[in-house]
């Protein structure tokens, strides 16, 4: 049942420009946990936590050619390298890909199938190598995380500054993890914010700076709706919890006799 939804949730998320497969596991642990008749084993073992994200992750990774190819915006940091690999190529992804290119489209289709399949030869006779992986010490794990994070950091403009940076951030995500902040909101803001303000501001451009386009127009209009009702429902699913903690008994613990 965890693949199933997995693997439904994450076509569905990595068809939507921005998202890609990292924002679609945290969506559909969030989803399994909710879910589960025992969200408390979450985070202890429960297997629904590992095959339901890895199945949409999975799923996201193949759906997110479909806004790359097919209107030139990347599902995420992978699919934007492949955009850039198919522009040095003289190759412009986008509406008219699939008839101007046939052939590197058929051609990705079938190597979905030929990796899937690959992947089924590597894993079921391997699957004990991989396990007795995940028995290595995280006193090992986290250094050796931590030094390449490192290097992908120095290495985006061979600057310690950008190394400074992603360590100030891993300390403040640690005191956001201690609060139980969930991280794939703050993923999905880190991902669409840019596209996000830049077709803000194109729109204030074809607008001439008026604001009442975003509500006078019938899509954007709808879109807007659509997420303050949601701003409500949350805020008020906030308050109904809060209040229904609030109206339960404490518990009153009987004093115990101790032995003289």
């Amino acid at each position: 049942g965890a693949m199933a939804r997995g693997s439904l949730l994450g076509a569905f998320i990595g068809a939507i420009p921005g998202m890609g497969g990292a924002l679609a596991a945290f969506i559909s642990y969030a989803t399994e946990k909710n879910v589960s008749k025992n969200p408390a084993q979450f985070g202890h073992g429960a297997i629904q936590g590992v095959s339901g994200p890895e199945a949409a992750n999975s799923s996201a990774d193949i759906t997110s050619f479909i806004p790359t190819l097919t209107l030139g915006i990347p599902g995420g940091a992978v699919m934007a390298l492949m955009m850039g690999a198919l522009m040095i190529h003289d190759i412009t992804p986008g509406p008219l890909l699939i008839t101007q290119h046939p052939e590197l489209f058929w051609g990705l289709v079938i190597s979905f199938w030929v990796g899937n399949l690959m992947l089924l030869l590597l894993n079921i006779p391997l699957i004990g190598i991989w396990v007795r992986m995940l028995s290595a010490p995280y006193r090992f794990i986290f250094p050796i995380v931590i030094f390449l994070i490192c290097i992908a950091a120095y290495a985006s403009t061979n600057a310690m500054f950008d190394v400074g940076l992603a360590l100030s951030l891993g300390v403040v995500a640690f005191f956001l993890s201690r609060l139980h902040i969930p991280p794939a909101p703050m993923l999905l803001g880190f991902i669409l914010g840019p596209l996000l303000e830049e077709n803000f501001r194109r729109a204030l451009e074809l607008s001439r700076g008026d604001l009442s386009v975003f509500i006078t127009r019938p899509l954007s209009a709808t879109f807007l709706g659509i997420i303050v009702a949601l701003l409500l429902w949350v805020g008020l699913s906030f308050y109904k919890a809060h209040l229904r903690a609030k109206n339960q008994p404490h518990p009153v613990s009987e004093p115990t006799l101790s032995a003289s």
